[in-house]
């Protein structure tokens, strides 16, 4: 592996030169389409760089454009240099910790895996051990390093207390692909979740908003934001638990942080057992409805009772279709037996 930075060099011609188009854009596409030549550093070595990977070293001042930095919406320059000075990657410093994992699907660029409840994706300041990550570090010994140190192979993730599929990626190549799926939304998702209220509307409705940061706190997400991302969920009724309860199907157009857990908030069906936007009050009327089982239940919940049920996506390498179906952990399907036979839907 190198231990010296690469740099690429390339001067966009007049004939290329797009004055309207942002640098991050035109730059990016001619790494991947191989224009440019490599002034030091091995280029069959080089790692295949995401839009995200290039905007954070412009922001350390590693691109430049005749010498000087170079910001991702700035406008390029016909016949001016643009040099790219990649880091080398950094060595893992994360200990492997054996912890079950169940592995849904494997080959040499990818793997998809059914995520516990309770468990941490990748690492933090306020994290240092114990993530989905460090138990990867364990199952499988080769992940893509475009995460960096603290997120190798993360392509995407899931909150830590939703469960369910979720896709690794072992090679840049299919990091690189796999993050373009997310971003043109070619990619099935659907979630389960356990609700409070009863879902009314026939068929799939569909959800859209924006959705930001809670500016009276920052640990949540609002759709009561005049800026934000855009957000589409639809959602259908699956089943119904007397007047109290509903399993709803979610499925994603698009992935913003806690998007499920708000679109459904924002409905009128907060998640059951959700510490953030549905957490159980001895004054939240809905919560009174629920009978005393299925309260004893939700309050063994490790969170909220949400699981990624269904992914599926074209291969990054083959084009293959995959689709993955991941079993819901014990405590969800405790929940929904206790739902069931509380509301008389009870089955044998």
């Amino acid at each position: 592996m190198s231990v010296e930075p690469w740099i690429w060099i390339w001067t966009p011609a007049a004939a290329s030169s797009n004055t309207s188009e942002r640098a991050d854009v035109a730059i990016l596409r001619a790494f991947q389409s191989g224009l440019g030549s490599f002034q030091a550093g091995d280029p069959s070595a080089a790692p295949a760089l995401s839009r995200s990977q290039l905007q954070k070293m412009m922001e350390l001042g590693l691109v430049t454009l005749n010498g000087k930095a170079l910001s991702a919406g700035g406008k390029l320059i016909a016949n001016v240099e643009v040099r790219l000075e990649i880091p080398p990657p950094k060595t893992m410093e994360l200990t492997p910790e054996d912890r079950p994992l169940t592995i849904l699907y494997q080959d040499e660029h990818l793997a998809v895996i059914n995520k516990p409840p309770g468990l941490t994706v990748h690492p933090s300041e306020t994290q240092r051990d114990g993530t989905l990550v460090h138990a990867l570090l364990h199952h499988i010994k080769d992940l893509s390093g475009i995460g960096g140190v603290l997120r190798p192979g993360i392509v995407h993730r899931l909150d830590k207390d939703t469960s369910g599929a979720l896709v690794i990626s072992k090679t840049d190549i299919a990091h690189q692909r796999l993050v373009e799926t997310f971003a043109a939304h070619r990619i099935e998702r659907r979630y389960w979740a356990l609700c409070y209220g009863v879902w009314r509307a026939n068929g799939e409705t569909k959800l859209e908003s924006k959705i930001g940061r809670n500016p009276n706190d920052r640990k949540k997400m609002t759709t009561n934001v005049k800026e934000g991302r855009n957000a589409i969920t639809w959602v259908r009724s699956v089943e119904t638990f007397g007047t109290h309860a509903c399993w709803l199907e979610a499925r994603l157009e698009t992935g913003r942080t806690h998007q499920v857990r708000v679109h459904l908030t924002s409905a009128g069906h907060s998640i059951l057992g959700d510490p953030t936007y549905g957490a159980p009050t001895s004054k939240n009327s809905k919560w009174l409805a629920l009978p005393v089982a299925v309260r004893n239940q939700v309050r063994t919940l490790p969170g909220q009772a949400l699981h990624a049920r269904i992914l599926g996506f074209d291969h990054p390498v083959t084009g293959e279709a995959l689709l993955f179906e991941a079993e819901p952990p014990d405590h969800w399907k405790e929940l929904l037996s206790a739902l069931r036979k509380e509301s008389g839907n009870a089955r044998s």
